[in-house]
């Protein structure tokens, strides 16, 4: 049953890291299931200081993750729009690797502002700027946070089975 524990846990970090760049998936809350998975185990003695600092961690990245693009878009001028066609870009750019992952938020929250005031494109363009801004800092947040979870696991893993 470890084994098992240890393999679901391994693969929840890897999907958290993907999820830190996907919309769809909570990143932070997956990377900490696969640690609690791993602290589950019969073999690997439970730390509840770690456990617990580790969540409270992820609580408050997975807040900051809607706060920042959105705080970032609306420094910049930007709406709701701006940030559902960051969302909506993020998405479709995922189609067209590498480059539609970069280009897509950007182009997606620019669309999303002419869609709210097709007059103003300079102020769409920075609208676009600080939605992408504030994608880009939440995206390398929960990536770091997620990839150091990994670390953990990994470290704890070899540290009790190797």
């Amino acid at each position: 049953m470890d084994v098992v524990l240890v393999v679901i846990g391994l693969i929840c970090c890897v999907v958290g890291i993907f999820g830190s760049f996907l919309p769809v998936l909570p990143g932070p809350i997956i990377s900490w299931v696969g640690l609690l998975l791993l602290y589950l185990t019969k073999t690997v003695e439970n730390n509840y200081w770690v456990l617990g600092f580790t969540l409270i961690v992820t609580i408050v990245i997975s807040v900051l993750d809607y706060v920042i693009p959105a705080k970032g878009t609306k420094r910049f001028g930007g709406t709701k729009y701006g940030i559902w066609g960051t969302n909506i870009g993020l998405v479709l750019g995922l189609f067209f690797p590498p480059l539609g992952f970069i280009i897509g938020p950007f182009l997606g929250a620019f669309v999303g502002e002419l869609i709210n005031n097709s007059q103003d494109k300079n102020g769409a363009f920075k609208a676009a700027v600080g939605s992408f801004i504030g994608f880009l800092v939440s995206t390398f947040m929960k990536f770091m946070m997620c990839l150091s979870f990994l670390i953990v696991f990994l470290f704890i893993a070899a540290k009790n089975f190797i």
